[in-house]
């Protein structure tokens, strides 16, 4: 029974969090060949003043909410 965590920052919803469940589970199964039923996805959310990336936490380097340049931010800032 294959277990895989994800460590990612707090903050996604719900809907984007069932969405990797579901792709991550498809991918697992599919490569080792084993039922769905038997992959769990544990998903563990930090932070972001929790989480630091070459010596800086990520808040400071990217403000808060998740992503790029926080919640609403898609412009690839870093």
């Amino acid at each position: 029974m294959p277990v895989v965590t994800i460590q990612m920052e707090k903050g996604r919803s719900l809907e984007m969090k069932r969405a990797l469940a579901d792709a991550v589970t498809t991918a697992v199964a599919g490569t080792l060949d084993v039922p769905s039923d038997w992959v769990t996805l544990i998903i563990d959310e930090v932070e972001r003043d929790n989480w630091a990336v070459g010596g800086r936490l990520q808040l400071d380097k990217l403000g808060p909410g998740y992503g790029r340049a926080g919640v609403d931010d898609t412009s690839g800032r870093s």
